[in-house]
């Protein structure tokens, strides 16, 4: 099973990823750790670009994301089950996907689309309290960087919502119940 979490910052994408990855026995892989982790060692390009987008509360822009991704994607245990969360965020990045995925002979066969309101996410990041990257006091979530990916996010989902609903694989889920109560909702349609 080929799983994409999608849903604003904020929405529980992470926790409910985790909770079906225990559930199912498969890993995840998450946009978030890919770019941090390229922040903190990368010193090339790759890693200037993800610093700065953290810094300034961006998105890491599609042709840095796809390299990170293109070489994920290489890994032999990509080809086995597995979620991801936080990829793809836009339509150039969802088609980069599905023809990178083909080449390998497989498909996403569900998204979870978790849905919560801008104030919600706003609170829940608030509480959050990340810090840029590694080393580093400055904080991920700040107001300021948190109304930037915000921002960009609402712009990008009505397209994403509908690509992946033309598909007939998306999931639409109420994200603001409890953790339980949306892990459940997630494995009843898993199981369908």
């Amino acid at each position: 099973m080929h799983i994409i979490f999608y849903g604003p910052e904020g929405s529980g994408k992470g926790t409910q990823a985790k909770l079906l990855s225990e559930k199912l026995h498969i890993p995840v892989m998450t946009s978030g750790d890919l770019v941090r982790d390229a922040a903190a060692n990368d010193k090339g390009l790759i890693g200037e670009a993800c610093r700065r987008a953290i810094t300034k509360g961006r998105y890491v822009p599609n042709s840095e994301m796809f390299v990170l991704w293109k070489n994920k994607i290489k890994q032999k245990e990509m080809g086995r089950d597995w979620i991801m969360d936080g990829f793809p965020r836009n339509i150039t990045q969802a088609k980069f996907l599905d023809k990178k995925l083909a080449k390998y002979g497989y498909k996403v066969e569900k998204v979870i689309y978790i849905v919560i309101s801008p104030k919600e996410s706003m609170k829940r990041l608030l509480k959050r309290k990340r810090p840029l990257h590694l080393g580093n006091d400055e904080l991920h979530d700040s107001p300021m960087r948190i109304r930037a990916r915000l921002s960009t996010y609402y712009k990008l989902e009505p397209a994403m919502v509908n690509y992946y609903a033309k598909k007939g694989i998306l999931e639409k889920v109420d994200g603001e119940r409890s953790i339980a109560q949306i892990h459940q909702d997630i494995m009843s349609r898993i199981n369908r």
